[in-house]
């Protein structure tokens, strides 16, 4: 059983002290946290829960859609990854935030049999969590804060607006009138903040599907009233590493060399390792469905050494089941946050077939990317001009806050900072709800 490093000297936290507005209104706006693996909607008003439920009774909803290729339906959620599950034959669509700032976001994808462009599906999801959220409340939302990474990309300002700008459209585009933004971990900390009886100096480590960002920020009940809080926020940073980056390289290292990465051609050199890539990936994983993937493929198959791995990776291909395979892995990572091993199932693709995996390889695996996230920690400290000795408290939030590596690596940076938990999918959207009733009322 895996020990959290964090949890040996977390305190036993403070008392409920909730922020001003949870006693005194009823807001006019809602929160949106689009999450790259699940997204999360808040509101403000006395005597509820700040999450609004979205499906089945639940506050999160996957960021899924699942297109019927016999018919014109489509499933938004859990909804939509059972039915891709069950077999039903159609298109899944994955990871969709990912898209925003990059190349493929102003491209098309084939569905039902015609071309729709990456913005519509971003549109079309959008559209849904607002109605959920609205149908959630009783009342309709004509504002809203919607959460955003520190940086959508790495490295590229023009870029990172650019993708900010889209987002913003596309809420606009759903009914949205009024709309903010608030960096993600941000919105968490004001969750926590909600919730702490005295002044903290807090670092804010915000762990999501597809990026990693961080806020040092002093937070306290006294400064929870403030509409104006930059003073309170000494660093903000970021990197585009997350969850989904942890699944493919969990994937590359466990699952893909069961399919052929890593063996050669007869004429010794190494089979291309692009499509395995792309497989290991939730929002390209449907490039290997195409026409020009299959003749890549049957290339491989023609000339490959091993080639009753290859058969496997063709089976994969043929009956669309890389998402499944992508589940399955994501699975074991989710295993491996308290468990010292597991293994990958891969039974769909041949009878039996697993392959096991610990904590030891799933660390050598992502030990590259935890080192950058790690870096970037370090670079905040160093922005802000802060000791690690001078920082109270570390508050995770996000899905793939829990790898073990990771916590292990960052409470190591400030060891002698206590260690808390927010809810590791509901802290952003309960953060932004108190943001929105800040900037709209």
């Amino acid at each position: 059983m895996y020990v959290d490093p964090c949890a040996l000297r977390a305190g036993a936290g403070a008392g409920p002290l909730l922020s001003f507005v949870l006693h005194h209104m009823t807001s006019i706006a809602c929160g949106i946290d689009f999450g790259t693996s699940n997204s999360t909607a808040g509101w403000v008003c006395p005597g509820r829960d700040a999450l609004l439920l979205l499906e089945d009774g639940k506050p999160t909803l996957p960021s899924a859609i699942f297109f019927h290729a016999e018919d014109a339906e489509v499933s938004y959620g859990r909804a939509a990854l059972s039915d891709y599950l069950a077999g039903y034959d159609g298109r899944l669509m994955r990871s969709m935030k990912s898209l925003l700032g990059s190349s493929l976001m102003d491209g098309h994808t084939e569905v039902q049999g015609r071309s729709l462009p990456f913005r519509t599906l971003l549109t079309r999801f959008i559209a849904e969590l607002k109605q959920r959220a609205e149908r959630s409340a009783g009342r309709e939302f004509s504002s809203v804060v919607l959460g955003r990474p520190v940086y959508f990309v790495d490295g590229n300002p023009e870029a990172d607006q650019l993708a900010e700008d889209t987002l913003a459209d596309i809420a606009r585009s759903t009914g949205f009138k009024d709309i903010a933004f608030q960096f993600e971990p941000l919105a968490a900390a004001f969750d926590y903040e909600s919730r702490i009886a005295r002044e903290e100096l807090v670092l804010v480590i915000d762990i999501g599907g597809g990026t990693s960002d961080f806020t040092l920020i002093r937070l306290g009940p006294d400064r929870a009233g403030r509409a104006d809080r930059r003073d309170d926020i000494l660093a903000n940073g970021g990197v585009h590493i997350g969850g989904t980056d942890f699944d493919k390289q969990l994937s590359l290292a466990s699952a893909m060399p069961l399919l052929g990465l890593g063996t050669q051609f007869r004429n010794g050199k190494d089979v291309p390792s692009t499509q395995y890539g792309n497989l290991s990936c939730w929002h390209t994983i449907n490039i290997a469905y195409s026409k020009k993937a299959w003749e890549h493929f049957t290339f491989i198959r023609s000339n490959a050494v091993e080639r009753d791995k290859i058969e496997r990776l063709l089976k994969l291909v043929t009956e669309r089941s890389g998402h499944w395979l992508a589940m399955q892995v994501e699975e074991a990572k989710i295993a491996l946050s308290q468990l010292p091993d597991t293994q990958v199932d891969m039974s769909r693709i041949e009878a039996g077939l697993a392959v096991p995996v610990d904590q030891a390889q799933f660390a050598d695996a992502i030990g590259g990317l935890v080192g950058k996230v790690e870096r970037t920690v370090t670079d905040i400290l160093a922005q802000a001009g802060v000791a690690a000795a001078d920082v109270d408290t570390l508050f995770f939030t996000g899905g793939s806050s829990r790898v073990p590596l990771l916590r292990e690596r960052l409470a190591a940076l400030v060891p002698d900072a206590k260690c808390q938990e927010g809810d590791v999918f509901g802290s952003i959207g309960m953060g932004l709800a108190l943001d929105a009733a800040r900037k709209f009322g």
